[in-house]
């Protein structure tokens, strides 16, 4: 009786530790938890501040790619970042004759491999203040700082704050951001 006492509270104490592990070091975006183990679509699918986004990437046909191994770094802008474009630009960009010019837009918001703020600051800091990053659709955004915040700089002038750093996917990482970058 005293074992099977002991073992059942083991279980217990193991499931009570399983369960706050995991909801302590999931960080929440749009309300929703980002599981490490889900990749990018999969989590963004279920923020409400990144609804435009997956929106967005649906009507781009890039699912498929951002549930690939990747690994990429995502730099996502949140619906209020959308909200932010002029009016009109976005049931623009998501008509299916402006496919091409949405994918660019997106692509423009995704770097190969897993880059997370540490490595940011890394890279800012060794190029005097500022570092290029090479977007999956080939043009560059600069990443600077403006106080202790990253900073992107797209190619027209445009700036976009990093407002939460290193949520971390099965398939790269991803950098919530408050403006949307454009090519």
């Amino acid at each position: 009786m005293k074992k099977q006492m002991l073992v059942v509270l083991f279980a217990m104490t193991v499931a009570v530790m399983t369960m706050a592990a995991s909801g302590a070091s999931d960080p929440m975006v749009g309300g929703a938890p980002m599981y490490p183990t889900k990749n990018i679509v999969q989590n963004a699918s279920t923020a409400s501040n990144l609804t435009t986004l997956v929106a967005a990437v649906k009507a781009g046909d890039l699912v498929q790619t951002l549930e690939s191994a990747g690994p990429f770094t995502v730099f996502a802008p949140t619906n209020d970042a959308f909200n932010k474009l002029p009016a009109g630009t976005v049931d623009t960009l998501l008509k299916p004759e402006n496919k091409d010019q949405l994918v660019k837009v997106l692509t423009y918001h995704v770097v190969a491999g897993k880059v997370n703020a540490a490595d940011l600051m890394k890279q800012i800091k060794e190029g005097g203040g500022k570092a290029s990053l090479k977007t999956v659709n080939g043009e560059t955004l600069t990443a600077s700082m403006q106080g202790k915040h990253i900073v992107l700089t797209d190619e027209k002038g445009g700036m976009s704050m990093l407002t939460m750093a290193n949520v971390y996917q099965s398939n790269g990482v991803v950098h919530v951001i408050d403006a949307v970058l454009m090519p």
